[in-house]
């Protein structure tokens, strides 16, 4: 897929996707959503790629669903949009926010967002299913679905409270305001808080911890079990994952080496990919269908 609407980049481990309209302040259309789940199929793929970072291009990350078809924007059946048509199931269109969150919650490669400006909308709750979220001090953040008469979208009723909190999640929902980058700390939505000029810097010193030291199918294996099991009913569910993982993993090529590159002082070097050498540890798992 050419894209139009991002820009993506592969560089020492570590791949970029940078939502890039800026003249609309990377407002999210239905184009953006397929190019970004295309481009992490790509990531997903691409062994060369060990960790994501996510931004935006010019002031904004994203300001939110664009939109420029005034109060249409969310009526989709009166739209008649191939791209919308395309995710309609019976008579319920999917929500596009919702298709993306779920394919970078399925992602085997760590995802880190670099939040550099007003994130609101669609531009908030894309970020939610990413792991670790950095901003600008000069970011600001709403969930202002209350405001624009719809509700919160993107599965961000299932990500955010288990992010913050019930409490904070209701209050945040409810008032629709915009809030600045401090209070997105305070709150626990973001980890830290970088100078404008820092923060890519900052996002990028963070992925390269993870690509120089760690195993690349561990790091798959571990963010599919932390993400799962947050919403298991009991702690066996995770405890028999857990056992299938240890032992699969343990005789592999990457726990010989990583045990001894530690016993020799060395910078370690993997030899299991996550295209060819993840393990299935989840026999019972079936991906839910919307229905």
């Amino acid at each position: 897929m050419a894209y139009e609407t991002i820009q993506y980049v592969v560089e020492d481990g570590i791949a970029t996707l940078t939502l890039h309209r800026p003249e609309r302040m990377n407002a999210f259309t239905a184009q953006m959503m397929l190019e970004m789940i295309d481009c992490f199929d790509q990531i997903d793929a691409d062994d060369a790629v060990k960790a994501v970072i996510v931004t935006g291009s010019g002031r904004a990350f994203c300001a939110g669903a664009d939109l420029g078809t005034g109060g249409s924007t969310f009526d989709y059946a009166s739209r008649n949009e191939d791209v919308r048509e395309s995710g309609k199931v019976d008579n319920i269109y999917r929500d596009g926010g919702g298709r993306l969150t779920l394919r970078i919650y399925d992602c085997k490669k760590p995802v880190i967002a670099a939040v550099n400006g007003a994130a609101v909308g669609i531009g908030v709750t894309m970020q939610l299913a990413m792991d670790i979220r950095l901003a600008s001090t000069e970011a600001k953040f709403g969930f202002v679905f209350a405001r624009r008469g719809i509700t919160p979208e993107a599965a961000s009723s299932w990500f955010l409270p288990r992010l913050v909190g019930m409490q904070q999640a209701l209050e945040w929902c409810y008032t629709g305001r915009v809030f600045p980058a401090q209070e997105a700390k305070d709150g626990g939505l973001v980890r830290s808080l970088h100078a404008p000029e820092d923060l890519l810097p900052a996002a990028r010193a963070l992925a390269r911890e993870i690509v120089d030291n760690t195993a690349p199918v561990s790091i798959a294996l571990t963010r599919q079990l932390l993400w799962r099991n947050v919403g298991a009913a009991h702690p066996m569910d995770a405890h028999r994952a857990d056992s299938r993982a240890i032992q699969f993993r343990g005789a592999q090529g990457d726990a010989k080496e990583g045990v001894t590159s530690f016993l020799e002082k060395r910078a370690p070097n993997y030899p299991n990919k996550v295209s060819s050498d993840l393990p299935d540890i989840w026999p019972d798992w079936e991906e839910p269908q919307f229905k």
